[in-house]
Formats: structure tokens, sequence, C-alpha cells
């Protein structure tokens, strides 16, 4: 903030009270004042003089940087000032340890994003894979699959091969993402990433935003966001989000449709508590979601046309989900808080579809399946973060427990089972179903201890109690009492930079036996990272580029001697040898280059390979083929200057590499793949005045041909999958 000692002479303020974003406190602080803070390009703010006449004169104003807080709606910026995802604290993102992401606000609109697979998409690395069909996507990072998504710092299972909803956009400020592995704040998973799901909070001053788009392939979306205060204090506030989307697609016959409604509200309950409740339902439909095209029986690509729709008329995917959450803060006199946060979830999911499958024969046909999906998860963490004093100096510490616990019932259906191609719905009846619960408790300890001015260290630790109950049979087990460890030390090189190292690690179990009968140990993923950052313009800016290594192991091995399995042949026995090492570069620039300027880029240099395996012959070999090594992503806006101020411009650009897939012939083998390609978007965006905005999306500018999926095998497998052509997408927004 910089002004005119002149503009606040003999005016005062009320000060604050409660929660406020950067915007809502200046907004809180000058009422009535005559004056109001005004945001500039760069995030620095100025004070206008509501009450003067004509032109007003700042002689002895300079503009300077802001530091960006956590809230990114409304700050027109690519990053973030702070997030708390890696380690609950709220650290900036050169304070963390570990390579780190924002996906703002900003950058969801700029690229009309409208899902969680739009993110990871424009994440640098991580990767969006569609080889379970293009309804079924799965996201991975440094070579290995995502398995939570959070949502506000609370974990939650994701499976998109599965039953994983697809977040709608709408109703997030923001997507913050670490890379490698989480345990610390996740508990279990694989060692790839968390995505932190950021949702909006109610605003003190009101607004109200409307949008609304079509594109290609009749594309229509709606969208309407409300908020303010609900009393004269400001001490309750609202907001309400809905958004609805009814879209076809470049593949005849293919449609979906997606629905939102999200609420929340926020109340001062003194001085030092504030409380927040909120519910959200989605619905989501679509007719495609299953297999891909067909590869030929020689296991090359057929080239069918991009418009071939490989399902049939009577298919159906079918997902409705309502989610409760709420949190509860106190503010402490000697700045501890404590925080309390819960989230339920219940989703009901029928799918009908078909994929296209070769019988024993060679024979094409559809093969048919039903099934239902009850899915209820629950979310409990409390914990409590605040400074302390040690030898003179000043640390933070967090401390807290979790609990977490995943319900599925299956619905399953006979009538499963092969049809002639394009054949009518099966007569699909209720056979039986699966229900099993998944539960895990956890304890966990971070603190950042302030060695000296410019060294920092963090360490962590957390406890788990794991338990699967499967209710429909056998294969109960249990992990008790796991240890996850956390270090990283920061080295402040200048006011600029920063040298960091780390490591982290996260835990899986798994349910192979031994000879003696007992399950195998945790499959554990250790991730050792090093790295330098940089961080420019108070924030605006950040750069980072790291190296890691991931080792993956205690992977359940097949016993080469099955002589001493008691269980033989009715089961086999493992050992805990298996080891995946996946070692990279990563690289990333995310804010502003200038006032006008905003860029996120990056990256990344994946190398994952098998070390040690049950088959000999996998030594040494990529551990997933259908992953790329290299990935680019760009992504950039510049607000053009003097007459033309109201004009901006931008666009992206995607790179990956190679991808392949060894398929199995009766003479052998044939590599299909598809090689690196890379896709260019455009985007023109006009403000007609300060309530109207214009914007074009462009995608796909140079009609790239491209599979984004790619099949494996020439019975079962069928999910060559094309990426989209060039299409466009017109939105309005109106703010008042």
């Amino acid at each position: 903030m910089s002004f005119d000692a002149a503009q606040t002479r003999g005016r005062q303020s009320p000060g604050l009270r409660g929660v406020y974003a950067v915007d809502e406190g200046f907004a809180a602080l000058l009422s009535g004042s005559g004056l109001r803070a005004v945001r500039q390009a760069s995030g620095s703010y100025i004070l206008i003089d509501l009450d003067a006449q004509g032109a007003l004169e700042l002689d002895a104003t300079t503009v300077t940087g802001s530091r960006l807080d956590a809230t990114t709606g409304g700050s027109g910026s690519y990053t973030t000032g702070v997030m708390g995802t890696a380690t609950r604290m709220p650290l900036s993102l050169r304070e963390t340890p570990q390579a780190t992401t924002v996906i703002t606000r900003q950058r969801m609109d700029d690229q009309a994003m409208t899902s969680i697979t739009d993110v990871v998409r424009n994440t640098p690395g991580l990767f969006l894979s569609r080889s379970n069909g293009p309804g079924r996507p799965a996201f991975s990072a440094r070579g290995f699959d995502i398995d939570n998504v959070m949502y506000d710092g609370l974990p939650s299972a994701y499976q998109g091969w599965v039953v994983g909803v697809q977040p709608n956009l709408a109703m997030f400020d923001r997507v913050e993402v670490v890379r490698g592995a989480t345990g610390l704040v996740t508990g279990s998973g694989n060692p790839s990433a968390a995505i932190n799901m950021v949702r909006k909070r109610p605003t003190i001053d009101p607004q109200v935003r409307l949008s609304g788009g079509a594109g290609r392939w009749d594309d229509y979306r709606g969208e309407v966001d409300v908020s303010g205060a609900l009393n004269d204090s400001g001490t309750l506030r609202g907001r309400v989000v809905g958004a609805y989307r009814d879209a076809h697609s470049f593949r005849d016959e293919e449609e979906h449709d997606h629905g939102l409604f999200y609420a929340i509200a926020e109340a001062d309950l003194s001085e030092r508590t504030t409380l927040a409740l909120g519910f959200s339902r989605q619905e989501d439909q679509t007719n495609f979601f299953w297999g891909g095209l067909p590869i030929g029986i020689d296991g090359r690509h057929l080239d069918l046309p991009r418009s071939a729709y490989p399902g049939t008329d009577w298919e159906n995917k079918e997902q409705k989900v309502n989610t409760l959450f709420g949190d509860l803060e106190h503010r402490f006199d000697n700045d501890w808080r404590l925080r309390l946060a819960a989230m339920s979830s219940w989703q009901d999911a029928l799918f009908s579809g078909t994929y296209l499958r070769r019988d024993p024969a060679l024979d094409m046909y559809h093969y048919a399946y039903q099934s239902g999906h009850d899915e209820d998860q629950n979310a409990l963490d409390l914990y409590a973060s605040g400074p302390l004093q040690w030898l003179g100096r000043s640390h933070e510490l967090v401390f807290g427990v979790s609990r977490r616990e995943n319900e599925m019932t299956t619905q399953e259906y006979t009538g499963n089972g092969f049809i002639p191609v394009g054949g009518a719905r099966p007569d699909f009846v209720r056979a039986g179903k699966t229900h099993n619960i998944t539960t895990q408790e956890g304890a966990y300890l971070t603190t950042r201890l302030s060695l000296a001015d410019p060294l920092k260290l963090i360490l962590g630790g957390r406890l788990d109690w794991y338990e699967y109950d499967n209710r429909s049979g056998n294969g109960d087990y249990k992990v008790t009492r796991n240890l996850t460890r956390y270090a990283g030390l920061v080295y402040d090189l200048d006011a600029h930079h920063s040298l960091y190292l780390s490591y982290t690690d996260v835990f899986q179990p798994q349910t192979q036996k031994d000879n003696a009968g007992k399950l195998l140990e945790p499959v554990v993923g250790e991730n050792y990272e090093i790295g330098v950052k940089g961080e420019y313009f108070d924030g605006a800016l950040n750069a980072s580029l790291a190296v890691f290594q991931i080792d993956q192991k205690n992977r359940a091995s097949l016993l080469a001697d099955q002589s001493g399995c008691s269980t033989f042949p009715t089961s086999s026995c493992y050992e805990a040898a298996g080891l995946v090492r996946s070692q990279g570069v990563d690289m990333e620039l995310q804010g502003a280059l200038s006032e006008n300027w905003q860029v996120g880029a990056g990256y990344t240099y994946t190398r994952a390979r098998y070390r040690k395996d049950d088959d000999p012959a996998n030594e040494g070999e990529r551990f997933d083929t259908d992953q790329p090594e290299h990935l680019v992503k760009v992504s950039t806006l510049y607000h053009l200057p003097g007459q033309l101020e109201k004009w901006r411009v931008g666009g992206s650009v995607y790179w990956q590499s190679r991808v392949y897939n060894d398929v199995a012939l009766s003479g052998g083998t044939y590599r299909l793949d598809q090689g690196s390609y890379a896709v260019a978007d455009l985007l023109l965006g006009y403000r007609a005045n300060e309530h109207l905005d214009l914007q074009l999306n462009l995608n796909n500018v140079f009609d790239r041909t491209y599979y984004s999926a790619i099949g494996y095998d020439i019975s079962w497998g069928s999910t060559d999958t094309y990426g989209e052509p060039r299409s466009y997408l017109l939105t309005a927004k109106y703010t008042f």
C-alpha cells in the first residue's frame, strides 16, 4: 500500500474484526472514510479519494509490490502468497521444500477450465491418462498414480477408473499441488502428488457474477456466483454458486451434462472464533465413458475418423454426489490457533456401458456391463498451530489428529457379457453386492525450526492406524502404527533465492502374504529432493528447479520357489522385495513477469524404471510406457497497454514425448505408439466496461490429430482415444 499522507490526515478507521482476504480487509478498514483501496496490476494498492473532484494527483506516491495472500479470486495472478498443503503450515512457495504449483482462479478462467481433469492437464508435472477410457481419467505424477484428492486440506480417496467424481471447478478458489510423497498430510497413498481443491469462501462486499458460454459441438454452459454479508456488521456472510453445462462432443452421438449447486455460510461467533458450514451437490451424466476405439489384429492403429463413436445408443453413466463440510477456528491471544474441519460425502453412481472386444476367434463384439456404486466418505481433522520461543528464536509448531473412512457398496448385475456390435441393451438383473469399509486414523506433528536467520529446518512425523474390512467375505487386513517421516532444510542464499533439500515418504498397504501367511509390510514410497527456488516482486513471481528421486520399495514379488508356501497352489506366496525407482527434473515459473504479463510454465523429466521385480525381464525397463518421460506446459496472459488496455491476449502450449505399448501377437509383439506431439491454444479477451467482459478461447488451433491414449491388446483394451480437434468457446461475464 502506498499513498500521500495528506489523504489520511484527520480520518479514522474502525479497524478490523474477523478474518478477511486483502480486498475485503481494506474495504472494511476504509468503510465511511471517503477512501478506497484500488489494486494495481502488479498486486500493489493505492488509495483513491472518493470525495475528490476531477483528477487526483499523488505527488509523493511510489507504487511498490504487495505480497499476495492465499485467496486467488480477484487477484488476477497466476500464483499465490501462501499455501499449507505440504505441511499444514501457511508457507510461501519459496519456504516449502518441495515442488509446488498453484492453479489460481484467474488461470482457471483464462483457460476455461471446468473440472479437475483440466487442472491436471495444465499443471506442470502432472499427467492426465485416458488409458481406462475417455470417461474414466486417471492422474499421475513422477511415474505413479495419484490416489488422493484433498478438499480444503482433507484427503479423499480417488479412483478415476472406478467411481472417481470429477470436481466442478466453479466452487473452488484455487488448486494447490505438491509433487512427490505427501504422507504427512494424506496418510496412505502413492509417492506421486497431493492435489488440494480449495473452496471459495464468502466475501463481505456484495458481488454478483454471471457467466455464459457457447462453443463448438453445442457446448453450452452457465454460472452464477453470489456473495456478500448477510447482516450490517458483516459478521455473517454467505456465498452461493450454481453451474450447469450441456455439451456434445467431436465423437458422433456422445453427449454429457454437468450440474452443480454450492452454498457456504461463515459466521464470526466472537472476535476470535469463526464457523463455516457448506453444502454442495454435483450431478454428472454421459453416454460414453468406457472403452475407446479398437486396434487392428496386427496391433496397429486402425486410423478411424476422429468422429467415430464406439458405443451404443443405450449406455449411460450417472453420478450424483452430495457433500456436507465445515470448519471451526479459534485464534488465541498468543497467535496460536485451533482448527477443526470435517467433511462427509455420499455418492451414488450407476454405470451401463460397453466396450469393443474380440472373442477367441478375433471376431468383434460389444461387451456389455452394468454396475452400481454407493460410496460414502467421511474425514475429520483437528489441529493446533502457532509460534513458540526457544533458545532466543521464534519457531512454529503444528500437531493434530485425523480420521478417514471410506465405505463402498458395489451392486453386481447379471447380463454382463458379449452382445453383437451395436446390440440392444441386455436385461440386467441385480445379482449381489460387495461391501467394504476402509478406515484410517492418524496423529501428526510438524515443527519449523529457525536455526539461523537464513536457515530453517522442517521436521515432521505421522503415526497411522489403517484397517480394511471386507464385509462380503475374507480379505481383511490392517496396518498398525505406521510411521511417516518428513524433513526439509531451506537456506536463503539472498533476498530472492533459497536452496532446499527434503525427504518425504508415504505408505500403501498391500494384500499379498509371505510363506508364513503373514501380510507383507506396506509399500513405502521415499522421495528425495534437492532444489532452488526464486521469489521476485514480493512473491508475485515464483521460480523453481528441483532434482528428485523416488524409491517405491517393498513391492510384492512372487516367490520363485513356492515349496515353502502353506497355501500353494490355492494361492501363491510373495516377498516384499520389488523396487521401482523414479528420477527426474522439475522446472517451473509461475506469476507476473510484469504488471501486465502473467505466466505459468513448467518442464518435467521423469525416468521411472523397475530395479527389482519377480519378472527379471522387467528389471531396467520402463515402469509404465503409457506415461511420457518429458512434459512441457506453458500458459500466458498479457494485458495490452495504452489505448488497447481493454484487450488481452494469451495462449498455452502442451507438449509431451512419445508413449507406447508392446502389443502381444501370435508371432511376437508389435510396438504401438503415439509419437511426441504439441497442442497450442489461443485466448482473446475484451473488457467492454467495468461490468461486461468477453473472451474467446481457441483450442488446438492447428487441429493436430493425435491419440490421448493408445491400446495395448488386440482383444482386450480398446482404448485408442483421439485428442480433441480444433474447437472454440465464446464466454461473456457480467459482474455487478
